[in-house]
């Protein structure tokens, strides 16, 4: 009979995996499934509380959680926060990062240059920064997963501002990673979604528009959900999926094209 668990009772038990932006709805959501998997998860973030209520609905799941409140573009924060949970932990075996970029979507021919670079410096800086961190570990035990969340594709539409050019960035910088890191035994791996509706905020402006046109773009009855997310996300950095690097895994029900 076919199960989702190992052996040892789930599909990432023993594994040391780091989540910034883990007070957000998704890296919440992801958090709370490489837990359940069995997998220690180190909480970061820039609010404290927010961090905290997902660690405890992890233990109170029987799950291990730690938080710490970290600017994951802040390069001493970064190393420190990687190099105190590899100290407790012994190893690093997932990096996992999904803050917020800040972007300010707008035509081109209106948005303001620096609101434009915005999220491009920053995609940029803090992959770079927590890739770079976790690597240093992963490379010495031969084994390691990071996890990149928003990839890419042909497709764009208008009014967007920088936003799709980090998207392009991250790409970019995946490639790199996992080429360099791969000979270490270092996968690299991206997940596109073309929206979660349940993080879309009900005051949001416009909001049953974009939930509207996020239902029509799928090709299946549904679209994706944070629970898709966190079983999908805990399969990539698992044992079962090694063949897979410098790869997007597209669970968009169709919604984005691959290319």
């Amino acid at each position: 009979m076919l199960t989702n668990q190992t052996p040892d009772g789930g599909l990432l038990q023993g594994k040391t995996a780091l989540v910034y932006g883990a007070g957000g709805a998704i890296g919440g959501a992801v958090s709370r499934a490489f837990a359940a998997e069995g997998a220690t998860v180190y909480l970061a973030g820039r609010t404290e509380a927010r961090l905290e209520k997902v660690a405890r609905d992890i233990r109170e799941d029987g799950g291990t959680a730690e938080t710490a409140v970290v600017d994951a573009l802040d390069e001493k924060q970064v190393d420190a926060f990687v190099a105190a949970a590899a100290k407790k932990a012994k190893r690093i075996d997932i990096s996992f990062n999904v803050i917020s970029f800040g972007d300010i979507q707008q035509p081109l021919m209106e948005i303001d240059v620096d609101d434009f670079t915005q999220p491009i410096t920053l995609a940029a800086r803090t992959h770079f920064l927590t890739t770079r961190a976790a690597a240093g570990y992963m490379v010495k035990q031969k084994s390691g997963v990071v996890l990149m969340f928003g990839g890419s594709g042909p497709q764009t539409m208008t009014g967007l501002g920088g936003f799709k050019v980090a998207l392009d960035a991250m790409d970019g910088q995946r490639r790199q990673w996992a080429l360099e890191l791969g000979k270490h035994g270092v996968r690299v791996v991206t997940m596109v979604t073309g929206g979660i509706i349940e993080t879309i905020p009900w005051q949001v402006e416009g909001r049953e528009e974009i939930v509207v046109g996020i239902a029509n773009a799928a090709h299946l009855n549904r679209t994706a959900t944070l629970a898709d997310v966190g079983n999908v996300a805990s399969f990539i950095a698992s044992d079962r999926a090694g063949a897979i690097t410098d790869a997007t895994i597209n669970i968009s029900s169709g919604a984005i094209v691959d290319y």
